[in-house]
């Protein structure tokens, strides 16, 4: 697994709480403009240099393949950066550091390459779903062919499995023997306890008290691997509110723990380092491409709450306009019911956990419980990279309710022999929508992202099986 990164330096002037809220008041273009900012709710202010109140949105390719990705400043365009308090930047410079080392390290490659293998399980395959390919086909024979990448077979059941193994890689390079993390649907939190057990680290998991409950059968697997679940019953009880908690506790134990942040969010370098781990699902579903039928897929598709599956799929393909990358969020009870976790649908631009991003708020930047009936969908944010993707054109974003991706997980099960995890069904659910549109033959890669036992007692109160 190459790791390939540009070298990216601190922002000049960090500030600002990573769990505190920030709703960015911008000009009728959206641009954030360094000096002329102004935010809601905080007394705190800064001066983020940014190069992106330079850059005109577009997405010719040219033009795009020519950004860093992020840039010089941690920043995919005006989005990103570190919002963070002063104790925690000194860790966050020592972790880019000793990313970039290990990036090209071959030992620290060769070890992570190894693991990936005979511990994980990868590669993980590129299957052909012969019948849900002829669900979709038209009364005149034509339709295009699905393909699922199933990460759902990788050792704990889903994709996060790649980025808890490599960064607790880079925390035994960087000396910390105590391990962090959240977690939503669980599955991070049941790839960190994992990973830890594997390494002998200790392993600390904060997760939403309404999560615990949803995803009990998680929160037991990581008790069983070792891992202390602490729980939190503040705000909304879920992933946002778990995620501040694991901040909290980096701030206070920053030179004995490392936090193995799940997704591609978070203040710089952690939207770049997951998304770098992850980016194996990509290489490999180029090269499984070309074996199968001698070219590129047309069409990606995954599932979006932070955003670090369908990071790791489109990564690779960004720079290939012929490739059209589509995220599916969580529409809930629908767009306009206020219920659901579409950020990138319905969002603005804000900051969270760190990063500046597409949030849901009010508009006094007081976030918007989110709802989704998948716990790792049900997020207020998203990773900043996407939000760059989406402002530029490069990826398109659209979304599922809870009643389509239930079908969705029931239609995969009966016609594919494959559970998937209720995220995961969001992105399959899209299906129905998308592929009476596209040419005869058209190549659909879905990130089949997770395995869904974690979500069969979810799933039983709602579905007649």
């Amino acid at each position: 697994m190459a790791i390939s990164t540009n070298h990216v330096a601190s922002l000049s002037k960090p500030c600002i709480s990573s769990f505190t809220t920030l709703k960015v008041l911008s000009k009728p273009n959206n641009y954030f403009h360094p000096g002329q900012s102004e935010f809601k709710r905080s007394s705190i202010s800064c001066n983020v240099t940014s190069e992106a109140s330079t850059l005109t949105i577009n997405a010719k390719e040219n033009d795009f393949k020519t950004l860093q990705r992020p840039n010089s400043v941690g920043r995919f365009g005006k989005f990103g950066g570190k919002y963070v308090p002063e104790t925690l930047i000194p860790v966050l410079t020592e972790l880019e550091a000793a990313f970039h080392v290990i990036a090209v390290d071959q030992d620290f490659q060769k070890e992570l390459e190894g693991i990936l293998k005979d511990y994980v399980g990868r590669e993980s395959p590129l299957y052909f779903a012969e019948r849900l390919t002829e669900h979709y086909r038209r009364p005149n024979g034509e339709g295009p062919h699905i393909y699922l990448k199933r990460e759902d077979l990788n050792h704990t059941g889903s994709h996060k499995i790649n980025n808890a193994i490599g960064q607790v890689l880079l925390a035994k390079r960087l000396g910390k023997k105590r391990i962090i993390a959240e977690t939503g649907a669980g599955q991070h939190g049941v790839a960190t306890a994992t990973v830890c057990a594997r390494f002998g680290l200790e392993c600390i998991v904060y997760m939403g008290a309404q999560d615990m409950e949803r995803q009990a059968l998680n929160v037991f697997r990581m008790k069983l691997l070792g891992a202390e679940v602490r729980g939190v019953h503040a705000g909304t009880a879920t992933l946002k509110d778990a995620t501040s908690e694991a901040i909290r506790d980096w701030v206070t134990n920053v030179d004995s723990t490392h936090y193995i942040l799940g997704s591609v969010a978070g203040p710089h370098p952690y939207p770049m380092m997951v998304r770098e781990f992850h980016a194996i699902i990509g290489n490999e579903t180029r090269r499984q491409a070309l074996e199968k039928w001698g070219g590129k897929p047309d069409v990606l598709v995954a599932c979006v709450g932070g955003g670090s599956n369908a990071m790791g799929l489109f990564h690779e393909f960004v720079d290939d306009f012929d490739v059209r990358l589509i995220g599916v969020e969580a529409a809930g009870h629908g767009l306009d019911s206020n219920k659901h976790a579409a950020t990138l649908t319905k969002g603005e631009v804000g900051v969270l956990h760190g990063a500046m991003s597409f949030l849901l708020q009010d508009d006094d930047g007081q976030i918007i419980e989110p709802h989704s009936i998948s716990a790792g969908l049900d997020y207020p944010g998203v990773g900043p990279e996407h939000s760059f993707l989406k402002e530029r054109g490069r990826a398109e974003y659209h979304s599922a309710t809870d009643d389509e991706a239930l079908e969705a997980f029931k239609r995969v099960s009966r016609l594919e022999g494959i559970i998937p995890a209720l995220e995961t069904s969001h992105a399959l659910a899209y299906l129905e929508k998308l592929c009476p549109s596209l040419p005869d033959k058209t190549k659909v890669v879905v990130s089949c992202s997770g395995r869904g036992d974690k979500d069969v007692h979810t799933a039983i109160k709602y579905l007649q099986v």
